[in-house]
């Protein structure tokens, strides 16, 4: 059965390429923008390319920050992608320390300076799935997916850690799971098949 999934337009990146790869799985896709139309959601998606205290004032200015909250309290599915999994967190490092949506417990760092890495990281990279999470559901262990950030999450609570990612001589937490909250630090949508595979595993909820 067909899904009907909104994606939050907050003025941030890869909006339309995520709502293009939720089109060619065969469900409808929205961009949304009001808090009445997040609180019609079925599916919501908190993408993002960006900065983090852009991201939230953004959020803020629209009146977007409560009825997100609500739609994550009363249960309903929703993704983050990229930066939009780092502003479910606690606050950032970025800008100076930024607090964010407080959906879970935890921080966002910066990558540290490391001879013989770029930051950001802008490539393919393999991702460690915890054994059973939905979320890589047939999907084989350490597949590729496509990162694009200086930033991480570091989730407080293990348990919540769908994924594990190494980069600049530091492992960290690349995706979450924990009930009705989804995220992933890379990008799905432009994972090909893979990333697809992802978010018909999440649709499929």
């Amino acid at each position: 059965m067909s899904a009907r999934v909104s994606i939050i337009d907050y003025d941030t990146g890869n909006i339309f390429s995520m709502a293009s790869a939720v089109r060619r799985l065969g469900h409808e896709a929205e961009l949304v923008n009001t808090p009445e139309q997040i609180a019609n959601s079925d599916y919501l998606v908190l993408p993002g390319v960006g900065a983090f205290g852009a991201a939230m004032r953004k959020l803020g200015d629209r009146g977007l920050i409560e009825p997100i909250r609500q739609f994550q309290a009363q249960g309903r599915p929703m993704l983050g992608v990229c930066l939009g999994l780092q502003l479910f967190f606690d606050s950032s490092e970025e800008n100076g320390g930024v607090a964010g949506l407080g959906l879970m417990q935890g921080n966002v760092r910066r990558f540290p300076d490391t001879p013989g890495f770029k930051i950001p990281q802008i490539q393919w990279n393999q991702v460690s799935a915890t054994p059973g999470v939905r979320l890589f559901a047939g999907i084989e262990d350490k597949a590729f997916f496509y990162f694009v950030h200086s930033y991480y999450v570091t989730a407080r609570d293990p348990a919540n850690v769908a994924g594990i990612t190494e980069y600049c001589e530091t492992s960290y937490c690349s995706a979450v799971e924990a009930g009705n909250l989804w995220g992933v630090q890379f990008h799905p949508e432009k994972s090909g098949n893979t990333g697809l595979r992802l978010l018909s595993n999440w649709l499929r909820r």
